[in-house]
């Protein structure tokens, strides 16, 4: 590793490490992108490697000669969404990032407009005009029609929280059943009887119907009876939906969010309604987006490696260029709860 900088103000490990308020390894991995740090750490020790002016120049020796040069990343869109800020795709992205820094490739970056459902409207140019050498697909559930011109194309293709009819790519998804199962049944281990889901439809995208599936099945082992807060995957839409779900059923003691927007605005409605969270209305979300440990009362909710996501799939898109014939990979991100303080014992 070597620096820019002229040997008299060169930047160090060490410099970075004081000035981040941790150890010279904890640097040393951040700045070599290995895992065993958390996404606030790394992103401090970055933050402050590059406010010192530390630049990182890869060996000769660590840089690997690859065929491919050139990688698309397109992401859904929609008109009141940015992916670039968006609170779940952002961390994606940047994982993505990482790994057209570590194999030195040029990335290019398109948006796709999508309808209620995640349903592509308008192919990008960057698909018809100069393909990259391989495609990450972010977000999208892929209509037929698209699938058969992509298959057309020849492309190389990774999708990320991404759907096609008869998976035919290598994917990156998130456990989401098992994960929605495991936050219900912590919900029932603190003795909730009255779990209602929110932010689900039965004919929501793929990964909100596994959750959707996640919560039945540990709410029917148990005998309970399902409460179903139907909406968009929005705060705007989850509102009402929390604000009726209380009024009908006053007797439900938690909730369990399908992500953490629509989690922290049942936690609004509630305390616009008097209830305290949690000790009279447990939330639970999923996701763990930057803002669930910040709100008032810090959310519980079941973690998602969205860094390690974008990881994956970006090096998952590389070896299918280097190797075509390779078998189909699906990759399924394991989510962990993380235990906050919106979650108590029902006392009920």
């Amino acid at each position: 590793m070597e620096t820019k900088n002229s040997s008299s103000n060169r930047v160090t490990i060490a410099d970075i490490a004081r000035e981040s308020g941790v150890s010279p390894a904890t640097v040393s991995l951040v700045l070599r992108d290995k895992p065993g740090v958390s996404d606030e750490t790394r992103q401090r020790v970055l933050d402050c490697a590059q406010a010192l002016g530390y630049i990182f120049v890869p060996s000769v020796q660590s840089q690997t000669a690859l065929s491919v040069s050139t990688i698309g990343l397109v992401i859904k869109v929609r008109p009141d969404d940015d992916p670039l800020t968006n609170s779940f795709y952002a961390p994606v992205i940047a994982g993505i990032e990482a790994v057209c820094r570590q194999y030195r490739l040029n990335m290019l970056y398109a948006t796709m407009p999508v309808d209620a459902h995640n349903t592509p409207l308008d192919l990008p140019p960057m698909l018809t005009d100069q393909p990259p050498d391989g495609l990450l697909l972010v977000g999208m559930q892929l209509p037929q029609a698209f699938l058969e011109i992509l298959q057309r194309q020849k492309l190389p293709v990774v999708l990320v929280d991404a759907y096609a009819p008869g998976d035919p790519y290598d994917a990156v998804i998130t456990a989401n059943a098992e994960g929605a199962y495991r936050a219900v049944s912590y919900l029932i281990e603190q003795g909730h009887r009255h779990i209602a889901i929110l932010g689900s439809q039965p004919d929501a995208y793929p990964s909100v119907q596994e959750r959707r599936q996640g919560y039945l099945k540990a709410i029917q082992e148990h005998g309970l009876t399902p409460y179903f807060a139907d909406c968009d995957l929005w705060p705007d839409a989850a509102r009402p939906a929390a604000e009726q779900l209380l009024q009908e059923h006053p007797h439900i003691t938690a909730v369990f969010s399908c992500n953490d927007e629509t989690a922290i605005a049942a936690m609004q409605v509630a305390r616009q309604a008097g209830r305290q969270v949690p000790e009279e209305l447990s939330v639970i979300g999923f996701d763990n987006i930057a803002l669930a440990q910040h709100v008032s009362p810090p959310l519980t909710t079941m973690r998602v490696d969205k860094l390690g996501m974008g990881r994956l799939a970006a090096q998952l898109l590389v070896n299918r260029i280097e190797f075509p014939q390779a078998g189909l990979v699906r990759a399924v991100i394991q989510p962990e709860l993380i235990e906050r303080d919106s979650v108590c014992r029902s006392t009920k």
